[in-house]
């Protein structure tokens, strides 16, 4: 993984086993680095599945592919390759996923849709298929790994391992989520390069985790952003092994609902979160929160449009209290908006109202709230009851630097 660590990073977190599912890494070797680069995870049977993936139209066939399995709801194993994204390589590219959901479901001896594959990495370069056979044949033969070993094989450029964990009781059983994500670079989630899956022991009808888990990501995943750009490969994959012995999960009237999809969109964000504060070059990190908009959905827009403006991220990285860029981000989103209406401030220190400057306006305390990791930024519209937050991290030489080396 790249050095040095982010300076908002969080540490992994003690997480516990889930039963139904076994972890192990290989090194297939995609690319010259002497570590490991290949994650499987193998599922009990009845393993229900659920899944929201990119967006992009130049998506890879592990996208394509994955797309069509879900839809089937049952989970077996999922393979994910680092360094190679085998996206933008047509034919031999979807040859290559095929292969490896052949060779793992004739390990197994389950469907070839029950096995998910997802890789990240660089674009335009075909997976290797001797590699990843080998990397597979490796994976099968290793001893069982921990959550963090997998987390950190499924990195490229991050900086650090990135996971989460949380308990609900469901129908009066402990229900236990663990969940690993990827991702630094590449983020603006349209459902960031972006990989993430949640595991659980939870007894879950597939339907009703594909409803929670698209909620919840509307909610999480697709409200962060780090550079607006949207990755062929992003995927979050979300498994019940159904082994917690609750009473089935099978709507929002079913006995527990609630508490797991709380619980859900609690590991969603937290996930979310870990992905911003490893941003390239990230040295802060940013919510962004917009109320009194025509709607949630356009309070969200405004939000996105604040969080990816440039000029927003860098003067937050020099830590200039320039506000007329947030009127500026807030003008161009093209929602409804009216400047005579707008108030904004930072950190809960206001310093325009209702389309004027305040009189006392007083910048000291919003200097003092930029110098911090943890930068808030407040946008009023007047317009409605519609809010949302969104979060993002500043722009700094570091993410040119990053992007710039990426493939040497």
């Amino acid at each position: 993984m790249a050095e040095p660590v982010s300076p908002l990073a969080v540490a992994f977190p003690a997480m516990p086993a889930i039963a139904g599912v076994t972890l192990r890494i290989a090194r297939a070797g995609y690319k010259e680095w002497s570590r490991c680069d290949l994650t499987y995870a193998e599922l009990a049977e009845g393993t229900a599945v659920a899944g929201v993936f990119t967006r992009n139209v130049c998506c890879s066939s592990e996208v394509e592919l994955g797309r069509e399995a879900v839809c089937h709801g049952r989970a077996r194993a999922l393979v994910v390759n680092a360094g190679n994204s085998n996206a933008f390589t047509g034919y031999r590219g979807r040859e290559a996923v095929d292969a490896i959901m052949a060779q793992v479901s004739g390990h197994l001896g389950c469907a070839k849709n029950e096995v998910f594959v997802s890789s990240t990495g660089v674009i335009g370069v075909p997976l290797p298929r001797g590699k990843a056979q080998a990397g597979v044949d490796a994976a099968l033969a290793a001893e069982p790994c921990t959550w963090e070993d997998a987390a950190r094989t499924i990195g490229t450029t991050d900086t650090f391992t990135k996971g989460a964990t949380v308990q609900a009781v469901v129908d009066g059983k402990t229900v236990t989520l663990c969940a690993i994500i990827k991702g630094s670079g590449m983020i603006a989630p349209d459902m960031a390069t972006m990989l993430g899956y949640i595991f659980t022991d939870a007894v879950i009808e597939p339907g009703f985790l594909q409803d929670m888990l698209s909620a919840a990501n509307a909610r999480t995943f697709s409200c962060i952003t780090v550079d607006s750009d949207t990755s062929t490969s992003d995927t979050v994959l979300a498994f019940a092994t159904g082994k917690a012995g609750n009473a089935p999960l099978a709507s929002f009237d079913s006995v527990g609902a609630d508490a797991f999809a709380a619980a859900l969109n609690d590991v969603c964000l937290q996930l979310a979160h870990l992905v911003v504060r490893d941003g390239e070059g990230a040295q802060k990190f940013i919510a962004v929160t917009v109320t009194g908009a025509a709607s949630d959905d356009s309070a969200r827009a405004v939000g996105l449009s604040i969080a990816n403006s440039p000029l927003v991220k860098t003067a937050i990285a020099g830590e200039d209290a320039n506000w007329g860029r947030v009127v500026m981000a807030v003008g161009k989103a093209g929602e409804p908006a009216d400047r005579d209406l707008l108030s904004i401030g930072f950190g809960g220190t206001w310093a325009a109202r209702d389309g004027q400057p305040l009189p006392d306006y007083d910048e000291a305390p919003v200097s003092a709230h930029l110098k911090g990791r943890e930068v808030s930024i407040e946008v009023d519209l007047g317009m409605g009851s519609g809010r949302a937050t969104v979060w993002t991290c500043d722009l700094t030489h570091g993410y040119i630097a990053i992007n710039a080396d990426y493939r040497s």
